[in-house]
C-alpha cells in the first residue's frame, strides 16, 4: 500500500528524532571522556579536555632540556587546538608562535604582549587575540572550555631578534597572567604561569575553585617549595597540586621534596610527574 503523506512524514520524524538522540548520545559520550594533562618540563604542558579539544600552554620544547626527545619536534605533539602563552619570558614563549602557524590556530595571552607580537609581525593579528586580567574566552564557543585570565606576579619582557639588523631587541611583553581553565565537565585547571606568592591568590582560590594546580616551585624567579606550599594550604586549598617549573637551570633549585615536606599532611595533594608523563582525572 501507498503511504499517505501525513504517514511519511511521520516516518521522518521519527528518524529525525532517531538521529538527534544519537547525536545526542555521542555528544554526552565525549563530554564525559578523560581529562589528560601532559607535562613536558618547565611550564610548558598539554591539556586534553573531556571534549577532545587539545590545548597548548607555554610550549618551550625544541631547546628545553627537560623535554624528552620525542617531543623536541612540534609535530610530535599532535592535534592541537590552542595555544596559551602566560607570559612573553622564552621559556614559556619560544615555540608557541610556530605551533599556532603549523596548526593554522590562535594564540591567546597577555592584550600588552599579543599587540606587540602583531605588531613585530611574529604572527599575523588574527592569531594573536587579545584578552587582559579578569576576561573571560570561550575559544570553541558556548558550553564548552572556558578559560580565564588571572593575576600573576612577575615581569613579561618580549626577547626578540630583528630580522633586518640580526641584533636581539627588548620589547613591551605585556603583564604577566595566569589562567583558570574550566573544562566541559566542570573540572577547572589553574596554570599559575610564573609567579611569586600573593594575597589575592585567596581569593582566587574562594572564588574559581580550582581543582588542579600547575604551580611554580623552583624558585629565585618564581615561588619557593615552601611559597608554593603556603599557597596550596593557605590560599588556593586544590584537590590536586602538580608542581612545575623546576629543575631546568642552576637557579631553579627547589624540589619535589621540599614542596612535599612543607605540605606537611596534605603532601596527599602532590602529583609527582616526569617530563613526558601524564596524569589523567
Amino acid at each position: 500500500m501507498t503511504k499517505t503523506i501525513p504517514t511519511l512524514l511521520k516516518a521522518l520524524l521519527k528518524g529525525t528524532l532517531a538521529a538527534a538522540a544519537l547525536l545526542g548520545s555521542l555528544g554526552a559520550l565525549a563530554q564525559n571522556g578523560k581529562t589528560e594533562v601532559l607535562w613536558l618540563g618547565q611550564a610548558a604542558v598539554r591539556i586534553t579536555t573531556p571534549g577532545g579539544k587539545v590545548i597548548v600552554v607555554d610550549p618551550w620544547l625544541r631547546s628545553n632540556p627537560k623535554t624528552p626527545a620525542s617531543f623536541k619536534s612540534l609535530e610530535a605533539l599532535g592535534k592541537v587546538d590552542l595555544v596559551l602563552v602566560t607570559h612573553a619570558h622564552f621559556d614559556h614563549f619560544a615555540d608557541a608562535p610556530d605551533l599556532a602557524k603549523l596548526h593554522k590556530i590562535p594564540m591567546y595571552g597577555p592584550a600588552g604582549m599579543n599587540q606587540t607580537v602583531a605588531t613585530l609581525g611574529i604572527l599575523p593579528v588574527e592569531q594573536v587575540p587579545r584578552f587582559g586580567k579578569g576576561g573571560t574566552i570561550e575559544p570553541f564557543g558556548p558550553k564548552s572550555v572556558k578559560i580565564t585570565a588571572t593575576h600573576a606576579e612577575h615581569s613579561s619582557e618580549l626577547a626578540w631578534k630583528n630580522p633586518a639588523t640580526n641584533k636581539d631587541e627588548v620589547h613591551v611583553g605585556g603583564e604577566p597572567v595566569g589562567f583558570i581553565i574550566e573544562l566541559e565537565n566542570g573540572f577547572k585547571i589553574y596554570h599559575m604561569g610564573d609567579t611569586g606568592l600573593f594575597g589575592d591568590m585567596k581569593f582566587i582560590g574562594e572564588y574559581y575553585k580550582p581543582d588542579l594546580l600547575l604551580i611554580p616551585i623552583g624558585g629565585h624567579f618564581v615561588m619557593s617549595p615552601v611559597d608554593a606550599a603556603y599557597a596550596v594550604k593557605h590560599y588556593l586549598k586544590p584537590k590536586y597540586a602538580l608542581p612545575i617549573h623546576y629543575g631546568t637551570i642552576p637557579q631553579l633549585k627547589g624540589t619535589t621534596a621540599e614542596f612535599s615536606a612543607a605540605l606537611g599532611g596534605e603532601s596527599g595533594k602532590m602529583l609527582v610527574v616526569n617530563p613526558g608523563e601524564k596524569v589523567e582525572f
